[in-house]
C-alpha cells in the first residue's frame, strides 16, 4: 500500500525561519511511506510521479523496516535484468539485496546535531535521505541537500549572532570604559569641595568649642544677667544651643566622611580600563561596591564574613563590576521574591493587618572570603582568594542555570535587562584573571556565586 506524497521542500518552511534552536520538525519533509510487499513497478510508478521524491521508506505493519533512495532504486533497475528481478517481485526483495545502512533521527533533532550525523556517515552513505520519525510509527523522509542547505543558512545566522555580540560586547566595554572616565573626572570633582569642608569643619569644631567656653565664662562669672541678655537666652534657647552645636557639627563630620568612602569607591570602580594588575585588598573592593548599592540594599540584611587575606594583583574596576552585577543581581531576586511574600502573607479580609514582620521570610545576602588551595587545577601550590555571594532567594531553575552566563541571555522583562552583565562578568574572571566564576542554586533554598582568583604575583 503507498501512502501519498503530502509534503514538498517549496510548501513546508521558509528557510528564513529557521533559527539557532531550529530542529528537523522545521524543514521540508516527505511523507513516502510504503509497505515492504508493495512490487517495484509500484514504486517505480510512485517515484515518476513524484520527480523532488529523495526515496521511500519501507514499514511492515506501520513498524518501520528499511528505506531505499531513488538513486539506490534506479541503480538496482538499471543493472542487467534488474527490471525482471525486481519490477514485478515486492520491494522488500529489492531491499534485501541492496540491505543499505540508513540514518534515523527523531523530529526534535536540532539541525546542526543531524547535519554533524549524516557527515559522520561512510562516503558512499553519505547523500543518502535521513529517516525523521515524527511520532511513534509516523515516519517522514528529509533529501541530504535540505539539510545541507539548513545547514548553511545556519552557519550565516551563527556568524552574524557572533558579529553582533562580538560588536555588542566591544560597544558595552567601551561604554564602561568610558563611564569609568566620566564618573573618576566627577569624582574628582566632587572631592575637592568635599575635601574643603571635612578640613574646614575641624577648624568650626575647634571654633565652635572655644565661643561655648567663653559663653561658660561669662556664665559664671558675671553675678547678674541684664533683661536683654535674659531674653536673648530664652529667645535663642541657650541650653539646648549649646548642647546641640557639637552635636550638629559631628553629623556633618560624619555626613563628609561618608561622602568621601562614597567618592573613593566611585574612583576604585571607574578603573575599568586599567593597562595593568595592582595589588587590591579585595574587602576594599566589596566594600566600595556595598557602599554604591547601599540606597538598593536597605531592605536587604546584609552579612559581611570576611577572612584574613592578602592584596590581590587584580583588575580592581574590573572586579568591581563583577561584584557590583552579582550583588545587584541578587538584590534583584530578593527583593521581587520579598514583595511576592509579603503580598501572599497579608490578610486579605482585612486590609490595614499585616503579618508580624518577625513572622515573615526576610531577605538576606552573605559575603564570605577565604582561602583555598588546589581548586582542581592539578597543583595544589596554587593559592586561590575565594569570594562567595549567596542569597536565600527563589532559587534559579536549573534549565536557565546551563545558559546563564550566555551573552544575552536575560530573565528580566524587556528594558529591564541587557543579558550582558553575568557574561562579562564570567569574561572578567576566567580571561582577565585566569580565575573562575561557579554557579550554586536550589529553587526555594537561594544562589550562590563563587568568584576564585588565583594568588600571582
Amino acid at each position: 500500500m503507498l501512502v501519498v506524497h503530502s509534503e514538498t521542500p517549496f510548501q513546508n518552511t521558509p528557510y528564513q525561519r529557521l533559527n539557532l534552536e531550529s530542529t528537523l520538525r522545521d524543514l521540508p519533509l516527505f511523507s513516502s511511506e510504503i509497505e515492504a510487499s508493495c512490487l517495484g513497478k509500484e514504486v517505480a510508478r510512485f517515484f515518476d510521479a513524484n520527480p523532488l521524491l529523495p526515496g521511500v521508506v519501507l514499514t511492515a505493519q506501520r513498524h518501520l523496516v528499511g528505506m531505499i533512495s531513488r538513486q539506490r532504486f534506479l541503480e538496482q533497475m538499471g543493472r542487467p535484468y534488474g527490471l525482471a528481478l525486481f519490477l514485478n517481485r515486492s520491494i522488500k526483495t529489492l531491499y534485501a539485496f541492496v540491505c543499505t545502512e540508513f540514518l534515523t533521527c527523531s523530529g526534535g533533532t536540532p539541525i546542526m546535531e543531524a547535519a554533524r550525523l549524516a557527515l559522520r556517515r561512510s562516503p558512499e552513505l553519505r547523500y543518502e535521505p535521513i529517516v525523521v520519525e515524527l511520532a511513534p510509527q509516523e515516519y517522514r523522509l528529509l533529501d541530504f541537500y535540505e539539510l545541507l542547505v539548513a545547514q548553511s543558512q545556519i552557519h550565516e545566522l551563527a556568524k552574524q549572532l557572533l558579529h553582533e555580540r562580538t560588536q555588542s560586547q566591544i560597544i558595552q566595554t567601551e561604554k564602561m570604559a568610558s563611564l569609568g572616565r566620566i564618573v573618576a573626572n566627577v569624582a574628582h570633582e566632587i572631592l575637592n569641595p568635599v575635601n574643603f569642608i571635612s578640613g574646614n569643619l575641624n577648624y568650626l569644631s575647634n571654633y565652635t568649642q572655644e565661643l561655648i567656653e567663653l559663653v561658660n565664662v561669662y556664665e559664671s562669672e558675671m553675678s547678674e544677667s541684664t533683661s536683654r541678655i535674659t531674653e536673648v537666652k530664652e529667645d535663642i534657647d541657650l541650653e539646648f544651643l549649646l548642647q546641640d552645636l557639637p552635636t550638629l557639627i559631628n553629623s556633618l563630620k560624619m555626613g563628609s566622611d561618608r561622602l568621601k568612602d562614597i567618592v573613593g569607591g566611585l574612583r576604585n570602580f571607574s578603573h575599568m580600563d586599567e593597562a595593568r594588575r595592582k595589588p587590591m585588598n579585595i574587602h576594599d573592593c566589596l566594600n566600595n561596591t556595598l557602599l554604591i548599592l547601599n540606597n538598593r540594599l536597605k531592605d536587604i540584611e546584609v552579612v559581611k564574613n570576611y577572612g584574613n587575606l592578602p592584596p590581590v594583583n587584580c583588575y580592581s574596576g574590573q572586579l568591581s563590576q563583577v561584584f557590583m552585577n552579582l550583588i545587584s543581581n541578587a538584590a534583584d531576586a530578593l527583593l521581587e521574591k520579598f514583595v511576592s511574600v509579603k503580598a501572599a502573607l497579608l490578610d486579605q479580609t482585612m486590609p490595614h493587618h499585616f503579618v508580624d514582620q518577625s513572622q515573615m521570610w526576610l531577605p538576606q545576602i552573605e559575603i564570605k572570603t577565604e582561602f583555598q588551595s588546589g581548586v582542581d587545577s592539578g597543583n595544589e601550590d596554587t593559592k586561590w582568594i575565594s569570594i562567595h555571594i549567596i542569597d536565600n532567594g527563589p532559587g534559579i531553575p536549573t534549565e536557565i542555570q546551563e545558559r546563564i552566563f550566555d551573552t544575552f541571555f536575560t530573565t528580566k522583562p524587556v528594558g529591564k535587562g541587557t543579558g550582558l552583565g553575568l557574561a562579562i562578568s564570567h569574561q572578567i574572571v576566567t580571561e582577565k584573571h585566569e580565575g573562575k566564576l561557579i554557579l550554586k542554586s536550589e529553587i526555594g533554598v537561594g544562589t550562590e556565586f563563587e568568584v576564585l582568583i588565583p594568588l600571582v604575583e
